[in-house]
């Protein structure tokens, strides 16, 4: 049905029209349409695109055979805009033409091509407006659809459309994020007038009108295929609906001549619709082009193609029709066929997978076809398509060897496609061979180790990692190296006794000096707090692994968090902020969020928390848009505590419940450290000292007590201590933190200890401890740090009368905490001058020319600020070009500029 005979539709016309004049102003949207086959979401997107008027279009099809070719849908979607590619960045350009094969591959980050399809996007559609249509995209590969959903998530401003037809059920075409509707069957009045077109028996009518349950489709084709049967009747509920069109779909396809068929059946099992190719093939089984004439008057296949080169069935259950009802000798002829018609290195993985589909047993040149182009996704960056290859060469190969080998690279990619399932289920066919080496059974206990990560089972995945070191550690102590150093990872979330116990396996280890990762080491056995002596400066570390070769990407955020945990903030946030700039380079959107809460808790840990604001804005967007959900949680505490720190008491419990879910009973949730500590900072901040002392104890036990959090929020704990009358408890804990340091030897953290012995300190002796820490905190720099004991010592001043001296300390604490919005501590502060005699002069709004942007907003102004282009700016955040120019539009009225060069001129007021 085109345009205007949708019959029923209106609502779902009208949500459709709304993007659509959104898209013409300047607005981008995405939508996903979901229902069942027939339901009419095909009629949907066709009336879209209809009505688009002087949009532009591209448009595509998901198509089962085709699941496992990388990138094969996105490639097909985007034909028509790829004369835009000249206009994307180098790295861009780079990773779509590699995925389409028009270019080697490049071994790019997985997301850059969803980047560079958001860019393309941007660039085709040039101010007119696009539509870019959808359809069963449940059949898309994965590797084209990630691309896409990355593209849909990530729009903003380009006045583009993205509308996806799926069927029912998330699990068919996952989409989160993204708004859904859900169509479901005609009305009554609708319907009936559909059938209209049929002129039928009062009781067929009924009967069809029941059976049909307003599916568009059914109403139809089922009285088509009733006409056809002799006597005009059927038999009520004896298939599903999906079931009972396909049977009438095989009554239309029994009818046409034997060559028809054949032609029919090779056009089923082709992927592309490609007439040369499928005539080639049935040239083979005896069909010529001719033969296809009856369907195409039957209307069953429709030309396509500029002129006419491709075909494609009427509707998806069609084809499966004919593919199903072939018996299978002629299903594998077919297969067969086809391979040979796919003779060219162009065609090379399509034709892998139908002599795949032709085996009926071993077949070593199949899996050998297989591996190829597995190794070929893989290197596109398909990895879904690749462990599905890898897979299917394991079952085809001719020996156990071989098929372990294969499994483990299924494995490999299965779990770099996100697929644990499918990762455990190839790691266990792997390891049941009993000769292949430890390396390979290390390698497989690293996979699983790693599933077992993401999946929450931090137990398992520790004991995976340990139990692979072991298998190599005499044979390759540089694998086993590594194994330990992930295993460090996961032992951070089990306990401080697990920690100490891989630390010392890792210290042990007889690695060559010579080895890259020789250093490490001894840099990460400082993270026992048993072990004495300071850690050596990180920067000394990293130049030691170099001058040994490269270093290894693992190691690195590694020891960027035990930098962190060291203390040695500013050489952390220098590796984080390299680390991160590379991965903006390469377009690593997908490992960028680790490095950015890296840089996120270096901002924090300074004050400076409207940068670590943008950061972990920034960094939850793409943890979110790239299904990091470890990230999700770890963001999500780290946004709860700025909130905890302006008193935002919904968004910070809004922010630690995020944070939290996810966590059982035998391993914590990622972001329950910074999670307890936002709580129990909101709760100090408010005057609920007691429930703040409460949340401060839970980060000293384990598993949490050697965690980051739990050591810097001991000056927090102990504040609450004292401010409820109990200091005894605050006893342990801040010898703790006195001997972490004394080991890390920071004026910050010496100036942190002083603070606390002042709030436990007799009056007569805690002056002492605080004009001391003063002075540190002056050499640090760390503002806030300032303020905080500045606070407590105006406190002490007003106490004991000294109400000139308090003035002075209070106006310093309060001039950090409304420039930082810590309406909490600002209130406190103001209320202490306010007891010295000193005039209630109100709320100061916070200071600086950034303090009305959005995160988003400030992050492009500095860069702007920087002189960089908006399609610099784009690629460095992921976004489009034009988003970034919305984003400045928006800005240049809350900063009181007009242009480009005054915010150059505000560079300063941004805190560049």
């Amino acid at each position: 049905m085109g345009a205007g005979e949708l019959y029923g539709r209106k609502a779902e016309e009208d949500a459709v029209a709304e993007l659509l004049a959104g898209a013409r102003s300047g607005t981008s949207a995405a939508l996903v349409l979901r229902g069942e086959p027939g339901i009419g979401k095909t009629a949907l997107l066709d009336s879209a695109a209809a009505v688009a008027g002087d949009m532009r279009l591209v448009r595509g099809t998901g198509v089962e055979y085709e699941a496992e070719l990388p990138f094969s849908g996105l490639q097909l979607l985007l034909g028509p805009a790829l004369g835009s590619l000249g206009a994307l960045p180098g790295p861009q350009r780079a990773a779509l033409e590699g995925a389409f094969g028009l270019a080697p591959a490049a071994g790019s980050e997985p997301m850059l091509v969803g980047l560079a399809v958001l860019s393309l996007l941007t660039e085709y559609a040039d101010g007119a407006g696009l539509l870019c249509l959808v359809d069963d995209a449940h059949w898309l590969d994965r590797a084209s659809r990630d691309a896409l959903l990355f593209a849909a998530r990530r729009l903003r401003a380009e006045g583009v459309v993205m509308l996806f037809a799926a069927r029912d059920g998330e699990e068919s075409f996952p989409a989160p994020g993204l708004p859904e509707l859900l169509l479901s069957g005609l009305a009554p009045e609708a319907a009936a007038a559909l059938l209209d077109r049929h002129p039928l028996a009062p009781a067929v009518r009924y009967r069809l009108l029941a059976e049909a349950r307003g599916n568009p489709l059914a109403l139809l084709e089922l009285p088509v295929a009733l006409a056809a049967e002799e006597g005009g009747a059927f038999a009520p509920g004896a298939l599903p609906l999906t079931g009972r069109l396909r049977l009438a779909f095989h009554g239309q396809v029994s009818r046409m001549p034997a060559a028809c068929q054949t032609l029919l059946l090779v056009a089923a099992a082709d992927e592309t619709g490609d007439l040369s190719v499928i005539l080639r093939a049935a040239a083979e089984l005896g069909a010529a082009a001719g033969d296809l004439e009856p369907a195409e008057r039957a209307g069953l296949v429709l030309r396509g193609g500029a002129d006419g080169t491709t075909i494609r069935f009427r509707h998806p259950l069609l084809r499966a029709a004919v593919h199903q009802r072939a018996p299978l000798g002629q299903r594998l002829a077919v297969h067969r066929a086809l391979a040979g018609a796919l003779g060219a290195p162009e065609h090379a993985d399509r034709r892998a997978w139908h002599l795949a589909a032709a085996a009926t047993g071993p077949d070593e040149e199949a899996a050998a076809a297989l591996e190829r182009t597995a190794a070929g996704a893989r290197e596109r960056g398909g990895h879904e398509a690749a462990a599905a290859a890898y897979e299917r060469a394991a079952r085809l190969s001719a020996g156990p060897a071989a098929r372990a080998h294969r499994e483990a690279l299924a494995a490999e990619a299965a779990l770099e496609a996100g697929d644990l399932e499918r990762a455990r289920a190839c790691w266990d066919r792997a390891a049941r061979h009993p000769d292949q080496g430890p390396a390979v059974n290390a390698r497989i206990a690293q996979v699983r180790a790693l599933a077992d990560f993401w999946q929450g089972s931090y137990p398992a995945a520790h004991r995976s990692l340990l139990d692979g070191a072991d298998l190599v550690r005499d044979t390759d102590p540089g694998q086993a190296a590594m194994l330990l150093i992930q295993a460090v990872h996961t032992s951070w979330y089990l306990g401080e006794r697990q920690l100490a116990t891989t630390l010392g396996r890792l210290a042990a280890l007889p690695l060559d000096d010579a080895d890259p990762l020789a250093p490490v080491g001894p840099y990460l056995v400082h993270l026992d707090r048993d072990r004495s002596g300071p850690p050596p400066p990180l920067s000394d570390t990293l130049a030691a692994i170099r001058r040994r070769g490269r270093v290894p990407d693992q190691a690195s955020m590694i020891l960027c968090g035990a930098a962190l945990a060291l203390g040695q903030d500013a050489d952390a946030y220098e590796l984080a902020t390299a680390l991160a700039a590379g991965h903006r380079a390469r377009g690593g959107a997908g490992r960028l969020p680790t490095v950015l809460f890296f840089m996120a808790e270096g901002e924090v840990f300074t004050g400076r928390h409207l940068d670590a604001l943008a950061t972990a804005t920034e960094a939850l967007g793409l943890a979110r848009d790239t299904g990091q959900h470890q990230w999700v949680s770890q963001f999500s505490s780290v946004l709860a505590y700025l909130d905890a720190a302006k008193g935002d008491e919904e968004g910070c419990r809004r922010g630690a419940e995020a944070a939290l879910a996810g966590g059982t009973a035998g391993a914590l949730s990622p972001g329950a450290p910074w999670a307890h500590w936002s709580l129990g900072l909101l709760d100090l901040g408010l005057g609920r000292a007691e429930a703040a002392l409460a949340r401060f104890e839970r980060l000293t036990r384990e598993p949490m007590r050697h965690h980051i959090c739990a050591t810097r929020s001991t000056p927090d704990l102990v504040e609450s201590a004292v401010r409820v009358g109990a200091p005894d408890r605050a006893a342990g804990p801040l010898a703790r933190f006195e001997r972490w340091a004394g080991s890390v030897r920071r004026p910050w953290a010496d100036a942190l200890v002083l603070r606390c012995r002042g709030l436990l300190a007799a009056d007569d002796e805690a002056e002492a401890f605080y004009t001391a820490a003063l002075e540190l905190h002056d050499q640090d720099g760390r503002a806030l740090e300032y303020a905080r004991t500045a606070l407590l010592y105006g406190e002490w001043l007003r106490r004991a009368r000294r109400k000139a001296e308090a003035r002075g300390r209070l106006n310093d604490a309060l001039e950090v905490f409304d420039r930082l919005g810590m309406r909490p501590w600002s209130e406190r502060a103001r209320g202490e001058l306010t007891a010295t005699g000193a005039p209630d002069r109100g709320p100061r709004p916070a200071a600086g020319a950034a303090a009305g942007l959005t995160p988003q907003e400030l992050q492009i102004a500095r860069l702007a600020a920087q002189g960089m282009s908006n399609r610099d700016i784009a690629a460095q955040l992921f976004l489009s070009h034009r988003t970034v120019g919305y984003h400045l539009y928006k800005a240049y009225p809350k900063l009181g500029i007009a242009s480009r060069s005054e915010l150059r001129a505000l560079a300063g007021g941004l805190g560049l």
